[in-house]
């Protein structure tokens, strides 16, 4: 029998899915080549095995993409990279989380942590913010259903933070 059963399943054509979100990333100066697409399917494929999960229809590719085409911290040249690591955490935490929380918060909330906190830092995304959140939820926290995952991790951040305003009397003090 075929090794893709699985995407035989799904009844759809995977790189067309992926491909057809170029024309709306386009105007936000993002493109994927075939060759990105089947890139990023192909890391799709093996993370959703490390993770041992499995995906029907369109899978989630498409909606990290349209997430987060609009980033400031994603340019044309890390743009295939930066999806093949964000669909990979992003399936991780779907498990860490037990599934608790739809694919709809947790992108908004991976998306808002990643532009806001993290301003781009994908390991501190995955290591600090979405672990907190995700020890939260594993505790039963399940506010973020009411607010679609925005404004979440304010209440789980334990960091210290700068405060523009210390910042600035910080440095008053040294000149």
């Amino acid at each position: 029998m075929d090794n893709n059963w699985l995407e035989l399943l799904s009844g759809t054509n995977q790189l067309a899915t992926v491909m057809e979100t170029n024309q709306y990333t386009e105007q936000f100066g993002l493109t994927l080549s075939e060759q990105d697409a089947q890139l990023i399917l192909d890391n799709r494929k093996a993370a959703l095995r490390t993770q041992q999960r499995i995906e029907f229809g369109e899978g989630i590719v498409p909606k990290i993409i349209r997430e987060f085409c609009d980033s400031p911290y994603i340019d044309q040249n890390t743009f295939a990279e930066t999806i093949i690591r964000l669909q990979e955490i992003f399936y991780q935490y779907k498990n860490e989380m037990n599934d608790e929380i739809t694919d709809d918060e947790l992108l908004h909330l991976m998306r808002e942590q990643y532009d806001e906190l993290c301003f781009g830092d994908l390991e501190y995304l995955e290591s600090t913010c979405l672990a907190a959140f995700a020890q939260a939820v594993r505790a039963g926290y399940r506010e973020y259903a009411c607010t679609d995952g925005y404004g979440e991790y304010d209440k789980f951040d334990l960091q210290e933070r700068w405060s523009y305003e210390v910042y600035l009397e910080t440095l008053k003090e040294l000149c």
